[in-house]
Protein backbone atom coordinates (compact mmCIF):
# COMPACT_ATOMS: atom_id res chain seq x y z
CA UNK A 1 0.00 0.00 0.00
CA UNK A 2 2.56 2.41 0.87
CA UNK A 3 6.42 2.73 -0.99
CA UNK A 4 8.86 3.55 2.10
CA UNK A 5 11.25 4.50 -0.65
CA UNK A 6 8.76 6.79 -1.96
CA UNK A 7 8.09 8.27 1.74
CA UNK A 8 11.55 8.13 2.42
CA UNK A 9 12.13 10.23 -1.09
CA UNK A 10 9.71 12.90 0.70
CA UNK A 11 11.81 13.23 3.46
CA UNK A 12 10.52 15.70 6.35
CA UNK A 13 9.97 18.43 3.44
CA UNK A 14 7.02 16.32 1.70
CA UNK A 15 8.43 16.27 -1.18
CA UNK A 16 6.72 14.09 -3.96
CA UNK A 17 9.38 13.17 -6.01
CA UNK A 18 9.06 13.58 -9.87
CA UNK A 19 6.08 16.48 -8.69
CA UNK A 20 6.31 19.20 -10.92
CA UNK A 21 3.35 21.97 -11.16
CA UNK A 22 1.39 21.22 -14.17
CA UNK A 23 -1.91 23.27 -15.46
CA UNK A 24 -4.80 21.00 -15.47
CA UNK A 25 -5.94 22.37 -18.78
CA UNK A 26 -2.86 23.65 -20.58
CA UNK A 27 -3.61 24.83 -24.20
CA UNK A 28 -2.03 24.60 -27.56
CA UNK A 29 0.27 27.50 -28.30
CA UNK A 30 -0.99 29.74 -31.28
CA UNK A 31 2.32 27.90 -33.63
CA UNK A 32 0.98 24.63 -32.63
CA UNK A 33 -2.50 25.68 -33.05
CA UNK A 34 -1.74 26.82 -36.62
CA UNK A 35 -0.36 23.63 -37.75
CA UNK A 36 -3.47 21.71 -37.42
CA UNK A 37 -6.73 21.63 -38.98
CA UNK A 38 -9.71 22.37 -37.29
CA UNK A 39 -12.97 20.78 -37.63
CA UNK A 40 -15.02 24.41 -37.03
CA UNK A 41 -13.54 25.45 -40.73
CA UNK A 42 -14.62 24.30 -44.11
CA UNK A 43 -11.21 22.28 -45.70
CA UNK A 44 -10.85 25.56 -47.76
CA UNK A 45 -10.00 27.50 -45.24
CA UNK A 46 -7.67 25.22 -43.89
CA UNK A 47 -5.64 25.93 -46.61
CA UNK A 48 -5.77 29.20 -46.53
CA UNK A 49 -4.11 29.28 -43.20
CA UNK A 50 -1.66 26.76 -44.17
CA UNK A 51 -0.29 29.50 -46.75
CA UNK A 52 -0.55 32.26 -43.82
CA UNK A 53 -3.70 34.22 -45.48
CA UNK A 54 -5.80 33.45 -42.20
CA UNK A 55 -8.10 36.55 -41.43
CA UNK A 56 -8.40 37.53 -37.95
CA UNK A 57 -11.45 35.64 -38.09
CA UNK A 58 -10.27 32.30 -38.62
CA UNK A 59 -7.18 32.51 -36.74
CA UNK A 60 -9.23 33.14 -33.44
CA UNK A 61 -11.65 29.85 -34.55
CA UNK A 62 -8.85 27.30 -35.45
CA UNK A 63 -7.65 27.66 -31.59
CA UNK A 64 -8.48 24.64 -30.49
CA UNK A 65 -10.94 24.09 -27.56
CA UNK A 66 -9.46 23.63 -23.94
CA UNK A 67 -10.65 19.87 -22.78
CA UNK A 68 -13.34 20.48 -20.33
CA UNK A 69 -12.50 19.78 -16.76
CA UNK A 70 -13.35 16.43 -14.84
CA UNK A 71 -16.42 16.73 -12.99
CA UNK A 72 -16.37 16.03 -9.29
CA UNK A 73 -18.11 12.88 -9.75
CA UNK A 74 -15.43 11.80 -12.27
CA UNK A 75 -13.01 13.14 -9.46
CA UNK A 76 -14.45 10.84 -6.85
CA UNK A 77 -14.99 7.77 -8.89
CA UNK A 78 -10.88 8.57 -9.83
CA UNK A 79 -9.65 8.71 -6.28
CA UNK A 80 -12.11 5.99 -5.30
CA UNK A 81 -10.27 3.54 -7.85
CA UNK A 82 -6.72 4.53 -6.60
CA UNK A 83 -7.76 3.98 -2.68
CA UNK A 84 -9.44 0.37 -3.46
CA UNK A 85 -6.68 -0.71 -5.97
CA UNK A 86 -4.25 0.16 -2.88
CA UNK A 87 -6.06 -2.12 -0.39
CA UNK A 88 -7.16 1.16 1.33
CA UNK A 89 -10.32 0.39 3.46
CA UNK A 90 -11.21 3.98 2.54
CA UNK A 91 -14.83 5.17 1.13
CA UNK A 92 -14.04 8.00 -0.49
CA UNK A 93 -16.56 11.04 0.29
CA UNK A 94 -14.83 13.91 -1.62
CA UNK A 95 -11.89 13.93 -4.30
CA UNK A 96 -9.97 16.89 -5.97
CA UNK A 97 -7.72 16.37 -8.80
CA UNK A 98 -4.30 18.69 -7.72
CA UNK A 99 -2.45 20.69 -10.45
CA UNK A 100 0.43 18.27 -9.87
CA UNK A 101 1.70 14.84 -11.75
CA UNK A 102 4.37 12.31 -10.44
CA UNK A 103 5.94 11.00 -13.37
CA UNK A 104 2.90 11.68 -15.66
CA UNK A 105 1.10 10.00 -13.10
CA UNK A 106 -2.33 12.41 -11.97
CA UNK A 107 -2.41 13.30 -7.87
CA UNK A 108 -5.82 13.45 -6.15
CA UNK A 109 -6.30 14.28 -2.57
CA UNK A 110 -9.85 12.14 -0.85
CA UNK A 111 -11.52 12.26 1.99
CA UNK A 112 -12.71 9.42 3.15
CA UNK A 113 -15.70 8.57 5.49
CA UNK A 114 -13.75 7.32 8.53
CA UNK A 115 -9.97 7.38 9.15
CA UNK A 116 -7.42 9.78 7.39
CA UNK A 117 -7.43 11.13 4.33
CA UNK A 118 -4.88 10.57 1.33
CA UNK A 119 -3.03 11.69 -1.56
CA UNK A 120 -3.20 9.31 -4.13
CA UNK A 121 -1.33 8.40 -6.99
CA UNK A 122 -2.47 7.29 -10.04
CA UNK A 123 0.64 5.13 -10.92
CA UNK A 124 1.78 2.30 -12.00
CA UNK A 125 1.33 0.43 -9.18
CA UNK A 126 -0.84 3.39 -7.92
CA UNK A 127 0.53 4.74 -4.21
CA UNK A 128 -1.16 6.14 -1.51
CA UNK A 129 0.07 8.81 1.28
CA UNK A 130 -1.65 9.30 4.75
CA UNK A 131 -2.68 13.07 5.47
CA UNK A 132 -2.34 12.31 9.22
CA UNK A 133 1.52 11.44 8.30
CA UNK A 134 2.29 13.72 6.43
CA UNK A 135 1.36 16.48 8.54
CA UNK A 136 3.27 15.69 10.80
CA UNK A 137 6.52 15.56 8.12
CA UNK A 138 5.58 18.89 7.19
CA UNK A 139 5.81 20.37 11.16
CA UNK A 140 9.25 18.29 11.08
CA UNK A 141 10.04 20.46 8.24
CA UNK A 142 8.83 23.31 9.43
CA UNK A 143 11.25 22.68 12.80
CA UNK A 144 13.94 22.14 11.08
CA UNK A 145 13.72 25.34 8.72
CA UNK A 146 13.53 27.15 11.90
CA UNK A 147 16.81 25.69 13.30
CA UNK A 148 18.38 26.16 10.54
CA UNK A 149 16.96 29.52 10.32
CA UNK A 150 18.38 30.38 14.09
CA UNK A 151 21.74 28.84 13.25
CA UNK A 152 22.10 31.47 10.33
CA UNK A 153 21.06 34.06 12.47
CA UNK A 154 23.87 32.92 14.95
CA UNK A 155 26.69 32.49 12.17
CA UNK A 156 25.35 35.81 9.40
CA UNK A 157 28.56 35.52 7.67
CA UNK A 158 27.82 31.76 6.70
CA UNK A 159 26.64 31.40 3.15
CA UNK A 160 23.72 28.82 3.72
CA UNK A 161 24.27 25.45 2.10
CA UNK A 162 22.87 25.04 -1.51
CA UNK A 163 19.53 22.84 -1.06
CA UNK A 164 17.47 21.40 -4.00
CA UNK A 165 14.27 23.20 -4.81
CA UNK A 166 11.42 20.95 -3.07
CA UNK A 167 7.44 20.98 -3.90
CA UNK A 168 5.00 20.76 0.18
CA UNK A 169 2.62 18.86 -0.55
CA UNK A 170 -0.21 18.76 2.09
CA UNK A 171 -3.63 17.69 2.14
CA UNK A 172 -6.22 20.72 2.45
CA UNK A 173 -9.79 19.00 2.40
CA UNK A 174 -10.67 20.48 5.54
CA UNK A 175 -11.74 16.61 7.09
CA UNK A 176 -7.61 15.84 6.44
CA UNK A 177 -6.48 18.99 8.35
CA UNK A 178 -8.53 17.91 11.36
CA UNK A 179 -5.71 15.50 12.41
CA UNK A 180 -7.60 15.12 15.99
CA UNK A 181 -10.42 13.23 14.55
CA UNK A 182 -8.10 10.22 13.42
CA UNK A 183 -6.65 10.19 16.56
CA UNK A 184 -9.91 9.48 18.40
CA UNK A 185 -10.57 6.98 16.38
CA UNK A 186 -7.19 5.42 16.46
CA UNK A 187 -7.64 6.05 20.84
CA UNK A 188 -11.38 3.53 20.20
CA UNK A 189 -9.42 1.31 18.24
CA UNK A 190 -6.74 0.57 20.95
CA UNK A 191 -9.17 0.77 23.45
CA UNK A 192 -7.52 3.07 25.18
CA UNK A 193 -8.93 3.77 29.11
CA UNK A 194 -8.61 7.32 28.57
CA UNK A 195 -10.63 10.69 27.01
CA UNK A 196 -8.20 11.76 24.27
CA UNK A 197 -7.43 15.58 24.31
CA UNK A 198 -4.65 15.76 22.26
CA UNK A 199 -2.67 13.61 19.55
CA UNK A 200 -0.12 13.55 16.84
CA UNK A 201 1.65 10.89 14.15
CA UNK A 202 5.28 10.81 14.75
CA UNK A 203 7.52 10.94 12.05
CA UNK A 204 9.38 7.90 12.28
CA UNK A 205 8.31 3.68 12.71
CA UNK A 206 9.35 1.20 14.96
CA UNK A 207 10.09 -2.26 13.82
CA UNK A 208 7.68 -0.99 10.86
CA UNK A 209 5.10 0.27 12.67
CA UNK A 210 3.61 3.83 12.39
CA UNK A 211 3.47 5.55 15.72
CA UNK A 212 0.69 8.50 17.15
CA UNK A 213 1.01 10.04 20.63
CA UNK A 214 -2.21 10.58 22.50
CA UNK A 215 -2.76 13.13 25.12
CA UNK A 216 -5.05 12.17 27.74
CA UNK A 217 -7.80 14.42 30.05
CA UNK A 218 -6.45 14.83 33.33
CA UNK A 219 -4.15 11.31 32.92
CA UNK A 220 -0.83 9.93 31.50
CA UNK A 221 -1.05 9.93 27.41
CA UNK A 222 0.29 6.61 25.23
CA UNK A 223 1.90 5.90 22.54
CA UNK A 224 0.03 3.84 20.24
CA UNK A 225 1.66 1.56 17.21
CA UNK A 226 -0.31 0.92 14.58
CA UNK A 227 1.00 -2.82 13.14
CA UNK A 228 1.83 -3.43 10.16
CA UNK A 229 -0.08 -6.73 10.37
CA UNK A 230 -2.92 -5.03 12.12
CA UNK A 231 -3.52 -4.61 15.32
CA UNK A 232 -2.41 -1.71 17.98
CA UNK A 233 0.35 -1.78 20.66
CA UNK A 234 -0.01 0.76 23.11
CA UNK A 235 2.90 2.26 25.63
CA UNK A 236 2.29 4.44 28.59
CA UNK A 237 3.98 7.81 28.35
CA UNK A 238 5.35 7.12 31.84
CA UNK A 239 7.25 4.26 31.11
CA UNK A 240 9.14 6.06 27.88
CA UNK A 241 10.85 8.24 29.99
CA UNK A 242 14.81 8.32 29.11
CA UNK A 243 13.90 6.15 26.27
CA UNK A 244 14.57 7.49 22.85
CA UNK A 245 10.96 8.44 21.92
CA UNK A 246 9.65 10.85 24.14
CA UNK A 247 6.01 12.20 24.69
CA UNK A 248 4.85 15.61 24.65
CA UNK A 249 1.54 15.95 25.95
CA UNK A 250 1.75 14.20 29.05
CA UNK A 251 2.80 16.25 32.21
CA UNK A 252 4.52 14.87 35.46
CA UNK A 253 0.75 15.96 37.40
CA UNK A 254 -0.97 13.70 35.31
CA UNK A 255 1.39 10.56 35.39
CA UNK A 256 0.84 11.32 39.42
CA UNK A 257 -3.07 10.97 38.55
CA UNK A 258 -2.42 7.92 36.57
CA UNK A 259 -0.59 6.15 39.12
CA UNK A 260 -2.65 7.22 42.19
CA UNK A 261 -6.10 5.46 40.47
CA UNK A 262 -3.82 2.36 40.48
CA UNK A 263 -3.26 2.73 43.98
CA UNK A 264 -7.41 3.29 44.76
CA UNK A 265 -8.10 -0.51 45.50
CA UNK A 266 -5.16 -1.63 47.59
CA UNK A 267 -4.96 -0.41 50.78
CA UNK A 268 -1.02 -0.01 51.37
CA UNK A 269 -0.85 2.08 48.32
CA UNK A 270 -3.72 4.02 48.57
CA UNK A 271 -2.45 5.37 51.98
CA UNK A 272 0.03 7.34 49.38
CA UNK A 273 -1.16 10.23 48.11
CA UNK A 274 0.58 10.31 45.21
CA UNK A 275 2.41 13.82 44.08
CA UNK A 276 5.19 11.97 42.12
CA UNK A 277 5.46 8.90 39.65
CA UNK A 278 8.35 7.30 38.56
CA UNK A 279 8.55 4.15 36.44
CA UNK A 280 11.42 1.71 37.54
CA UNK A 281 11.36 -0.81 35.17
CA UNK A 282 9.89 -4.56 34.94
CA UNK A 283 10.91 -8.60 35.21
CA UNK A 284 9.18 -11.66 35.28
CA UNK A 285 7.29 -10.77 38.76
CA UNK A 286 5.93 -7.53 37.84
CA UNK A 287 6.78 -3.91 37.03
CA UNK A 288 7.86 -1.64 39.71
CA UNK A 289 6.91 2.47 39.89
CA UNK A 290 7.74 4.78 42.67
CA UNK A 291 5.61 6.94 44.14
CA UNK A 292 6.30 10.05 46.24
CA UNK A 293 3.44 11.10 48.82
CA UNK A 294 2.40 14.29 49.96
CA UNK A 295 3.16 13.47 53.17
CA UNK A 296 6.68 13.48 52.57
CA UNK A 297 7.36 9.89 52.21
CA UNK A 298 7.77 7.17 49.40
CA UNK A 299 6.77 3.72 48.34
CA UNK A 300 7.05 1.11 45.33
CA UNK A 301 4.41 -0.84 44.21
CA UNK A 302 5.07 -3.76 41.82
CA UNK A 303 1.66 -4.17 39.49
CA UNK A 304 0.93 -7.83 37.65
CA UNK A 305 0.12 -6.93 33.84
CA UNK A 306 -3.64 -5.86 34.56
CA UNK A 307 -1.79 -3.17 37.25
CA UNK A 308 -3.30 -5.03 40.03
CA UNK A 309 -1.54 -3.81 43.14
CA UNK A 310 1.04 -6.72 44.15
CA UNK A 311 3.31 -5.79 46.63
CA UNK A 312 3.82 -2.04 48.75
CA UNK A 313 7.47 -1.29 49.25
CA UNK A 314 8.13 1.62 51.99
CA UNK A 315 11.28 3.52 50.64
CA UNK A 316 12.98 2.97 53.62
CA UNK A 317 13.47 -0.86 53.09
CA UNK A 318 13.42 -0.93 49.24
CA UNK A 319 16.79 0.31 48.69
CA UNK A 320 17.61 -3.16 46.89
CA UNK A 321 14.91 -3.10 44.36
CA UNK A 322 15.73 -1.08 41.47
CA UNK A 323 18.41 1.00 43.19
CA UNK A 324 15.67 2.07 45.67
CA UNK A 325 13.93 5.27 45.92
CA UNK A 326 14.98 8.29 44.05
CA UNK A 327 11.93 10.45 44.56
CA UNK A 328 12.36 10.48 48.83
CA UNK A 329 15.18 11.39 50.93
CA UNK A 330 15.59 8.15 52.79
CA UNK A 331 17.80 7.95 56.06
CA UNK A 332 20.83 5.85 56.07
CA UNK A 333 19.81 2.28 57.17
CA UNK A 334 21.19 0.80 60.52
CA UNK A 335 23.57 -2.28 59.73
CA UNK A 336 20.93 -4.77 61.16
CA UNK A 337 17.92 -3.94 59.54
CA UNK A 338 16.19 -6.29 57.48
CA UNK A 339 16.33 -4.87 53.28
CA UNK A 340 13.43 -6.50 51.04
CA UNK A 341 15.42 -7.35 48.04
CA UNK A 342 14.12 -7.09 44.43
CA UNK A 343 11.44 -8.86 43.43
Amino acid sequence: MFKPAFLAALGAAIALTGFTASPALAQLTAEESRAQPSADLPSGEVEETSRGRTSRRSDTRIRQRAPAAPSAEDNLAAAQAIATSTGLTCQATEANLLPLVADGAAVYEAACATGPGYILIASTPPQAFDCVLLAASAQLQTQRAQVDAGDLLAAPTEAPPAQAAETDIRCTIPQNTDVMRVMVEYARQAELPCVPNEGVALAKQLEGDELFEVGCEGVDGYLLQKRAAGGWKTTECIRLVGAALACRFSTPAEQAASLKARFANNEDAAACDVSQARYMGANANGSFFEAKCAAGNGVIVRFDPSYAVQQVYPCEVAQRIGGGCTMTEVPPLPEDAVVVPAG
